[in-house]
C-alpha cells in the first residue's frame, strides 16, 4: 500500500462532494470507533476569592442546514439541492431520498436562512442547527 502525504489526502478530500464527505465521515467513525463531535466550550474557573462569573454565551456564527424530508414535490427539492450545492443529479437525488441528511455544513446565518427558504419554497422540511 502506498503511503499518502498529508497534502495528498487533503487534496483528495477537497475534491469530494458534500455527500461523499458525509459518507467518509461515517466510515471513519465506524472503522476507528470514534465520534466526530463539535468542540465544546469550557468555562474558565472563577478567580480565587471572587464571585463566580457568569460566562457570556458566544453568538453562534456557523450553522448546518439539514434536509429532514423532501415532501411531495421531490423533483423541485432535488433541483434546489443541486442549486445550493455542487452535487450532480444522482448525488442530489440520493441525498434527498436518504433524508434526513445534512445538506450544508458550517455556513453563515445568511446562507443558512436563504437555503432554508429556498428548500421550504420547493416543499421540503428543513432545520437549521
Amino acid at each position: 500500500m502506498a503511503t499518502l502525504t498529508k497534502d495528498e489526502i487533503l487534496d483528495a478530500i477537497s475534491s469530494m462532494t458534500v455527500l461523499e464527505l458525509s459518507e467518509l465521515l461515517s466510515a471513519f467513525e465506524e472503522r476507528f470507533n470514534v465520534t466526530a463531535a463539535a468542540p465544546v466550550a469550557v468555562a474558565a474557573a472563577p478567580a480565587a476569592g471572587g464571585a463566580a462569573e457568569v460566562p457570556v454565551a458566544e453568538e453562534k456564527d456557523e450553522f448546518d442546514v439539514v434536509l429532514e424530508a423532501a415532501g411531495d414535490k421531490k423533483i423541485q427539492v432535488i433541483k434546489e439541492v443541486r442549486t445550493l450545492t455542487s452535487l450532480g443529479l444522482k448525488e442530489a437525488k440520493d441525498l434527498v431520498d436518504g433524508a434526513p441528511k445534512p445538506l450544508l455544513e458550517h455556513v453563515n446565518k445568511e446562507t443558512a436562512d436563504k437555503a432554508k427558504a429556498a428548500l421550504e419554497g420547493a416543499g421540503a422540511t428543513v432545520t437549521v442547527k
